[in-house]
């Protein structure tokens, strides 16, 4: 049974910086391909950033220059750190996996498989 747990969330100021974390645990699968999504009211869930398991990493053109995915060593923690956050990056952020590369998930349009359970981001000016 895989579970996911995010963690990090809070309120920042326009400009600010945030860290949010998601605790992985794997179950029996040995490695999993791990994203991190949002989702505003009003408004389609948004993939963000994906970290493959071979490590390659893929960024949605929002995220592309101020957020960066990343796991601890033991691959137990996924990682997103935001900077230079906008308003309109308020949103309920989630870690999922799959199985498949998120990339084909993606092509697949297709959702991952499991979900946590979400943790909110609210940028003030």
């Amino acid at each position: 049974q895989v579970q996911l747990v995010e963690s990090g969330g809070g309120s920042v100021q326009s400009g600010g910086s945030l860290r949010l974390s998601c605790a992985v645990s794997a179950g029996s699968y040995s490695r999993l391909s791990l994203g991190w999504f949002r989702q505003s009211p009003g408004k389609e869930r948004e993939g963000l950033a994906a970290i493959e398991k071979d490590g390659l990493t893929t960024y949605a053109k929002s995220a592309k220059g101020r957020f960066t995915i990343s796991q601890d060593s033991t691959k137990s923690n996924l990682f997103l750190q935001m900077s230079s956050l906008r308003l309109e990056d308020t949103a309920k952020y989630f870690c999922a996996a799959d199985l498949r590369r998120m990339v084909d998930v993606k092509a697949a349009d297709a959702d991952p498989r499991w979900w946590g359970r979400g943790t909110q981001v609210t940028v003030s000016s």
